[in-house]
């Protein structure tokens, strides 16, 4: 007596159990390895709002005037592939109406150029590739990827310190929810600047040694969960001249209550962040529970298939050899 399965419950069988291998595959090594800070990027964000900011040209503060915030950054790829980081080389400039749009940038009222270096897992900063600044904490241009309900340390370029962002709850973007943290800055003596002893109330001197101060009204960030992306961004500076050893701010170089990601800036960031976020969600989740799903179900169909023709084949061959009477 020979007994038979049919093809058709071996192939089922063998592609459920593939199936079922590849679920947890997905899962515990596809999906973390495709959570990386990416490299290949090229993308502009602008803040705007109204406030204050001492004019050269007229030697005084200007107020109520509209402030722009420009920021473009660059992935090295060079770099990144080189190092295995995330390098990104960012070009920030503060401009107004006036100097806007800028032929040269350092027309700007201030204009930086920075490189950052990533761990591309952790998100945490890594000292090589020329980083510039020197930099700390858990956020910088992005939160980590699964950002948490708790507080993180943002790296603020203009304190030169972290700033202790603490969550604030779920708020829509575009109608797109995300995370938001908040943060506030105390006034702190960021540097010194010579100036003009006219500018700070001591007309008397032609040069004075003055205290720079900076401070924040208030900081809002708003990132997506899945992928750490930030999708609106309001910050409220305040910088300010003193003179050596006061406690008053003679000048202001400038103030403004509200500085905010346009609404192009936002829309920009919440579809990026929505592909973004979608595709770690299939990889890390859609794809592992579809897979693990089917594989069970062809598991257990070429089972019962493959069963059943063993026991065909049994009783088959059991008549078969019947005595004939």
């Amino acid at each position: 007596m020979r007994r038979t399965v049919s093809p058709f419950s071996l192939i089922t069988l063998g592609l459920g159990t593939f199936l079922l291998v590849l679920a947890p595959l997905m899962a515990w090594y596809v999906a973390p390895r495709a959570a990386v800070t990416p490299i290949a990027l090229d993308t502009t964000s602008v803040l705007t709002g109204r406030g204050s900011y001492f004019d050269t040209g007229q030697i005084k503060t200007v107020h109520d005037s509209r402030i722009t915030i420009t920021t473009r950054v660059r992935g090295d790829i060079e770099a990144s592939e080189r190092s295995g980081r995330a390098v990104w080389d960012m070009t920030s400039s503060i401009d107004t109406d006036r100097t806007l749009p800028a032929s040269d940038p350092h027309d700007a009222l201030d204009f930086s150029q920075n490189r950052w270096v990533t761990d591309r897992t952790t998100n945490k900063p890594v000292h090589c590739c020329k980083e510039h600044p020197y930099h700390e904490g858990d956020v910088n241009l992005k939160f980590p990827f699964d950002v948490r309900k708790h507080s993180y340390q943002w790296w603020d370029g203009s304190l030169g310190s972290t700033v202790t962002l603490h969550y604030s709850g779920i708020k829509k973007v575009q109608g797109y929810d995300g995370l938001r943290f908040t943060a506030t800055v105390a006034p702190t003596k960021v540097g010194t600047r010579l100036v003009p002893g006219s500018i700070v109330g001591l007309p008397e001197r032609p040069e004075v040694l003055a205290e720079e101060w900076y401070s924040n009204h208030g900081i809002e960030l708003i990132a997506d969960q899945r992928t750490g992306r930030m999708i609106y961004a309001k910050v409220a500076p305040r910088m300010t001249l003193r003179t050596p050893g006061s406690k008053q701010d003679e000048m202001v170089l400038l103030d403004s209550q509200k500085l905010d990601s346009t609404t192009t800036t936002q829309q920009d960031s919440v579809r990026q962040a929505r592909k973004e976020s979608g595709q770690l969600r299939l990889v890390s989740e859609v794809l592992p529970v579809g897979f693990g799903a089917a594989g069970f179900a062809l598991a257990g169909v070429g089972s019962a298939l493959a069963i059943r023709g063993l026991k065909r084949s049994e009783s088959s061959g059991t008549s078969h050899s019947a005595p004939m009477l």
